[in-house]
C-alpha cells in the first residue's frame, strides 16, 4: 500500500492544452477536517487506509497543499441544460488535480469538488456545502455497492468556511474519482464553437484512451459512439431496476463512460412512484423517474449531433435506435432476476408492468416489496405482502401468476431461491431521510452517523446485525424531504 507522496502522476488531460482547461489552484477552506473517508475508494489508488486519519490528507483534499506533479485544471464544456442549449459551462467549483495511475495500470482522474472559482464559476463562489459533498460521497459509493456505474467518492473534508445558500452553511470538498471527467457536453461546446481543430484533437483523446478496442474497427469513431449508446442504455436500465432518480440529466451531467456523474437532487424511490419528481425546481417534471428513459436517448442525441463531424448522420440514427431495445433487454433482465426468475417468458414484461401498476396505486415500498418476495417460498411471500396493496383482488391475481410462472421455473431449493433473490434485492438504499439524519449530526460536528450509513450502505445486500433501524421505510416527514440544485 502507497504513502500520499507515493501517487505517480500521469496528466493525460491537462497536455491537451488551454484550449480544454485554465489552470487554477484551490482556494483552501478554514479548518480543513476529515468527516469521511473510503477505504474502497482509496484502494482504487493502493493508498493505505491510515493515511485517511493523517493532518496531511486533509490539507491535501482541503486545498491547503499540493503534489509538485499535480496540474490543476478546470475544464471548459457546454451543454443542454432543461432542453436548453448553454454556450459556455465547465468547471465553475471543481478541479481536476490531476491523473494518478495505479499498481494495476488504471488511470484515475483526481477531481477535487467545492476547490473555489474559476472562470467558469459565472455568478458563484466556487464552493460545495457540507450536505451536499456528503450526499454525493454516500450515493456514489452506495451505487458502486449496488453494481451501477458510478464515479467513486475518496472523502469529505469540513471546514469553517461560512457560505451562504438559501441561509449559511459550512464549505466543504469532495475528492471524486473516474476513469475520465470527459462529458458529453465537451464535445458539444467544441463542436458548436466551430473549433474543429481541438474538436479532432478531443475525438483522438477519447477513442485513443477510454475506447482503444474501438480503434480496431472499420469505422472506430462509430465503434465508439456505439460502446457509449450500449453503455448508458446499461446505465439506465440499472436506475430504474433500482429506483434510482438523477434529477438533473443535462447532458453536461451525462459521462462518456457511461457512469452515473454529478450528484445534486438525486433520490432512490420509497413508495412506487413512476411520475416522482426529485428536483424541486424541475416544474415540468422534465427528469422524472419515468422520463430518464426518454431523456437518455434525447442526450444521446444532443452526443451524436455534435460526433457529425466523423459519423454519418444515417449511422448515428441507426446506432441510436439500438438504445431503447438495448435498454429494454437489460431491464427486463435485471426485473427477472429481481422477481427471482432465471428464464424468459414472452408475458414476463406484462408480468413485471401489471406488479408496477399495482404497486403505484398502492403506494408500495419499492426496495422492500423485492427483498420480502424473496424472504420465503413464492406462496407464503405474496400472502404476507398482499395486505401492502388497496386493490387486493388485483394483487390476488398477479400473485396467482406469479406463483405459476415460479413453478414453470423448475426445481430450484427455497435456500436456493432467496440466496439468489438476495443477492440482486438490497435491504439497504440511501433514503433520503436517512441521509438527512447523518448530515444534520455532521452539521453539528458528529460524523458517526456518516460512517455508520456509508458502512451499512456498502454492504446493502447483507443483513447486517443491529441495523434494522436502516432497513425500515421512512416516516411520513422523509416521504417529502425537497432537494434542490443549490450545493
Amino acid at each position: 500500500m502507497k504513502a500520499l507522496d507515493d501517487l505517480t502522476f500521469d496528466n493525460r488531460f491537462a497536455r491537451l492544452g488551454d484550449g480544454f482547461s485554465t489552470h487554477v489552484l484551490p482556494e483552501p477552506i478554514d479548518a480543513p477536517r476529515l468527516v469521511v473517508a473510503s477505504s474502497a475508494a482509496m484502494a482504487l489508488l493502493d493508498l493505505d487506509p491510515a493515511v485517511a486519519q493523517t493532518p496531511v490528507f486533509a490539507e491535501l483534499f482541503g486545498g491547503h497543499k499540493l503534489w509538485a506533479e499535480a496540474e490543476p485544471r478546470a475544464m471548459v464544456y457546454s451543454g443542454h441544460q432543461f432542453g436548453s442549449y448553454n454556450p459556455q459551462l465547465g468547471d465553475g467549483r471543481g478541479l481536476l488535480l490531476g491523473e494518478v495511475y495505479n499498481a494495476a495500470g488504471e488511470h484515475w482522474d483526481l477531481h477535487l469538488k467545492g476547490a473555489g472559482q474559476t472562470p467558469y464559476s459565472r455568478m458563484g463562489d466556487g464552493r460545495a456545502v457540507l450536505r451536499s459533498s456528503i450526499r454525493e460521497f454516500l450515493a456514489s459509493e452506495a451505487l458502486h455497492a449496488l453494481g451501477i456505474p458510478s464515479s467513486r467518492a475518496l472523502c469529505v473534508i469540513g471546514s469553517d468556511t461560512p457560505v451562504w445558500r438559501e441561509k449559511q452553511e459550512r464549505a466543504a470538498m469532495v475528492l471524486r474519482l473516474a476513469p475520465s471527467h470527459i462529458r458529453f457536453g465537451h464535445f458539444e461546446y467544441f463542436y458548436y464553437t466551430q473549433k474543429t481543430e481541438l474538436h479532432q484533437q478531443l475525438a483522438e483523446h477519447v477513442l485513443k484512451l477510454h475506447f482503444p478496442e474501438c480503434q480496431e474497427q472499420p469505422e472506430p469513431y462509430l465503434a465508439m459512439f456505439r460502446e457509449i449508446v450500449e453503455r448508458n442504455a446499461e446505465l439506465i436500465a440499472k436506475w430504474q431496476a433500482y429506483g434510482f432518480c438523477h434529477g438533473v440529466m443535462n447532458t453536461d451531467n451525462m459521462s462518456i463512460l457511461g457512469i452515473t456523474f454529478d450528484f445534486g437532487p438525486f433520490a432512490f424511490l420509497d413508495d412506487f412512484d413512476a411520475h416522482f419528481i426529485c428536483n424541486h425546481s424541475d416544474h415540468e417534471g422534465r427528469y422524472s423517474f419515468s422520463n430518464q428513459v426518454p431523456i437518455g436517448q434525447w442526450n444521446l442525441s444532443a452526443l451524436a449531433q455534435a460526433l457529425t463531424p466523423y459519423i454519418s448522420v444515417e449511422a448515428l440514427r441507426e446506432t441510436l435506435g439500438l438504445y431503447l431495445p438495448l435498454y429494454q433487454a437489460h431491464y427486463l433482465d435485471l426485473m427477472r432476476r429481481r422477481l427471482g426468475l432465471t428464464t424468459a417468458e414472452d408475458d414476463d414484461q406484462k408480468l413485471v408492468e401489471r406488479l408496477l401498476q399495482l404497486m403505484q396505486n398502492s403506494g408500495v415500498d419499492y426496495t422492500l416489496f423485492f427483498r420480502r418476495l424473496g424472504d420465503e417460498p413464492a406462496a407464503l411471500a405474496v400472502a404476507r405482502l398482499r395486505d401492502d396493496f388497496v386493490d387486493r383482488a388485483g394483487f390476488d391475481a398477479w400473485a396467482d401468476e406469479y406463483k405459476a410462472r415460479v413453478e414453470r421455473e423448475g426445481s430450484a431449493s427455497e435456500t436456493q431461491r432467496r440466496e439468489r433473490m438476495h443477492a440482486v434485492n438490497p435491504l439497504y438504499i440511501l433514503r433520503n431521510y436517512l441521509a438527512q439524519n447523518a448530515i444534520t449530526a455532521a452539521e453539528s460536528g458528529d460524523y458517526s452517523e456518516v460512517h455508520r450509513l456509508h458502512e451499512v450502505l456498502s454492504k446493502p445486500f447483507e443483513e447486517q446485525a443491529g441495523m434494522e433501524q436502516y432497513a425500515q421505510r421512512p416516516p411520513d416527514w422523509g416521504k417529502h424531504l425537497e432537494i434542490s440544485c443549490s450545493s
